[in-house]
C-alpha cells in the first residue's frame, strides 16, 4: 500500500512536470521556426530576444542569478568575474546550455580559445539550435585558421538567422578561401 502511495505521488509529479518542458520545448521551437522566417531585421531581433528569454530560464532563481551575474559581468569586460559565476553555474546546473553559452563567452573575452570551444560544444550538446554557440564556433575556427569549419558554422547560423549582418560578412570574407574562385 505504502508502495502504491509513492508510485501514484510519483507519477502525478511526473505527469505535471511533462506538459511545462513540452510546452516550453515547444515555444522554443515555434520561436525558432519564425526566427527563421523573418521578413526583416526588427522582427528577427525582436523573436531572437523572445528565444533566448525562453532558453535563459533554469527553473532556478539561484541559477538564474548567477546567470545574470555572470552575463552582467561580461558586459563590463570582466571576463575573470565571468568565467566564475558561469562555472558555478555549470557546476550546479551541467544541464543549463546557457551557462555553458555564458562561460563560454566569458573564456573567449578572455582568449582562451580551447576551454570556449569545450563550452561551445557543451552548450551545443544541449541545445543544437543554439546560435549564439554557432556563431562562436565560426569566430574561434576562423581565428584559429580553420576557414572551411568556420564557414560551416556560420552557414547553420543563417540557416536560423538569416539577417544576422555578422555573420553575412564573415561568410562573404570566408567565401573565395573556403569556396575558391568560379571560372
Amino acid at each position: 500500500m505504502f508502495f502504491k502511495s509513492i508510485l501514484t505521488a510519483l507519477s502525478t509529479v511526473v505527469m505535471f512536470t511533462l506538459p511545462a518542458a513540452t510546452a516550453a520545448e515547444s515555444r522554443a521551437d515555434r520561436l525558432l521556426s519564425e526566427l527563421q522566417m523573418a521578413e526583416t531585421e526588427v522582427a528577427a531581433q525582436r523573436l531572437e530576444n523572445q528565444l533566448i528569454a525562453e532558453w535563459s530560464k533554469s527553473g532556478s532563481p539561484s541559477m538564474d542569478l548567477l546567470l545574470k551575474r555572470g552575463r552582467d559581468a561580461l558586459e563590463l569586460k570582466k571576463g575573470r568575474v565571468a568565467a566564475e559565476h558561469f562555472r558555478a553555474l555549470t557546476d550546479h546546473a551541467p544541464e543549463f546550455a546557457e551557462g555553458w553559452h555564458g562561460l563560454a563567452l566569458s573564456y573567449f573575452q578572455l582568449d582562451h580559445m580551447g576551454p570556449a570551444m569545450d563550452a561551445l560544444e557543451r552548450t551545443l550538446a544541449l541545445n543544437p539550435n543554439h546560435f549564439g554557440a554557432l556563431r562562436g564556433v565560426g569566430a574561434i575556427n576562423e581565428q584559429v585558421g580553420a576557414p572551411s569549419l568556420a564557414y560551416q558554422a556560420y552557414s547553420r547560423v543563417l540557416e536560423m538567422r538569416p539577417h544576422d549582418s555578422d555573420v553575412i560578412q564573415a561568410m562573404d570574407r570566408l567565401e573565395r578561401e573556403v569556396l575558391g574562385t568560379k571560372l
